[in-house]
């Protein structure tokens, strides 16, 4: 059996024809480039997050960095993030000209420790102009916004949230009322890239902003720093969410609450399927559930002798996927910031345990005990 990490032809098939339909209107309308359909879009995301504020760019790695850019961040100024996360995110930081700080992550949700955000934060707020905090939600599951809300505000920080993996995943700070991962901080910034849980043709992005004058910014920012043709008060970058992206995303919206919930119905039945192996935690450490908080972009499970059971799968048609093999402090391109191996200890033991099995709302029984087994059968025959 073939089970593959992602089936995006299966989701095409049920949105096929409304897919088609919102394509011909925006070829029929000869309008590419914003306009009304990126319009509607953008009031339907920002009806779906509750966010002020919704402005469509090119990917969710120019959100990230039009985010910092409308703050005015650079050289002056530090940025503390994961370790443990997508290039994009450290990438945005060291584009900006900001200091790159890591703090390390929580064994347990691969998302940012708190204690070890306020120890950075600690040895780096009184060396720098302002700092940011930018925390992100791994593979679907939200940073722990309540503690690191209370971090920000006690070394006046602002938030800005790299939540590209979690479209969709809801929490509280406090008491209050559930958010939209992407609305804890300022700002937040999604991707559509066509993997994720509401992914578009190709690179599409997403900055959600609770300020006016900050989302004007954005906004001026994403068309080359223009306020009107030919006029420009700053320097931007040419970021614009195309209509035809946002055709197909405006199809694709209205199914992502009831995708999310088959994703973690899938990711409980797979929980499920391998305690009743007995494979935890001898061999395997299973993610764990937290509601909505949680929309499993993807299902990370830590293995041992992981880099062995992910070619016993491949040979078995099992299609995996290990996010991420290099944490960020150890990437070539970052060498000359001083980052040392041994530095953030549990971003690389993650490094070498995680493994993402396949999951989708559209994976089917047969398939998902189908990878359960063969985990099964490879820690079986050891």
């Amino acid at each position: 059996m073939r089970v593959p990490l992602l089936d995006l032809r299966a989701q095409y098939e049920t949105i096929r024809h409304d897919v088609e339909r919102a394509v011909a209107r925006v070829f029929a309308d000869q309008q590419f480039v914003l306009g009304v359909t990126v319009e509607r879009f953008e009031a339907d995301m920002k009806a779906y997050t509750g966010a002020r504020h919704a402005i469509g760019v090119a990917s969710g790695s120019d959100a990230l960095l039009l985010a910092l850019m409308a703050l005015e961040i650079g050289p002056p100024d530090a940025v503390v993030t994961t370790p443990f996360s997508f290039f994009a995110t450290a990438s945005s930081v060291v584009r900006s000209g900001a200091r790159l700080v890591f703090a390390d992550i929580d064994p347990e949700t691969f998302n940012l420790a708190p204690v070890a955000v306020a120890a950075a934060l600690a040895e780096t707020v009184h060396a720098v102009r302002r700092a940011v905090l930018m925390p992100v939600h791994l593979y679907g599951r939200l940073a722990p916004m309540t503690a690191l809300s209370t971090i920000a505000v006690e070394h006046g920080v602002t938030i800005v949230e790299d939540a590209a993996q979690a479209i969709g995943a809801r929490g509280r700070v406090g008491t209050g009322e559930a958010r939209m991962a992407g609305t804890f901080g300022l700002l937040g910034a999604l991707s559509f890239f066509p993997s994720k849980n509401l992914g578009a043709a190709g690179d599409a992005g997403m900055v959600l902003c609770e300020h006016d004058r900050m989302a004007e910014r954005i906004r001026i920012l994403r068309t080359h720093g223009g306020v009107r043709r030919y006029l420009h008060e700053r320097v931007g970058v040419n970021s614009r969410i195309d209509a035809l992206q946002a055709a197909l995303l405006s199809v694709k919206l209205p199914h992502l609450e009831r995708w999310n919930a088959a994703r973690r119905e899938r990711a409980s039945a797979y929980s499920r399927r391998f305690r009743e192996a007995g494979l935890e935690p001898r061999w395997i450490r299973l993610p764990q559930g937290a509601g909505e908080e949680h929309v499993f972009h993807q299902y990370v499970l830590r293995a041992e002798r992981r880099d062995e059971l992910r070619a016993a799968l491949a040979e078995a048609g099992v299609e995996t996927q290990v996010y991420y093999p290099i944490p960020l402090h150890l990437q070539p391109c970052f060498a000359p910031l001083g980052f040392r191996a041994g530095q953030f200890p549990e971003a690389e033991r993650a490094s070498r345990e995680c493994l993402a099995l396949p999951i989708y709302p559209e994976l089917r029984d047969e398939q998902l005990d189908y990878v359960v087994e063969t985990v099964a059968a490879f820690y079986r025959s050891l």
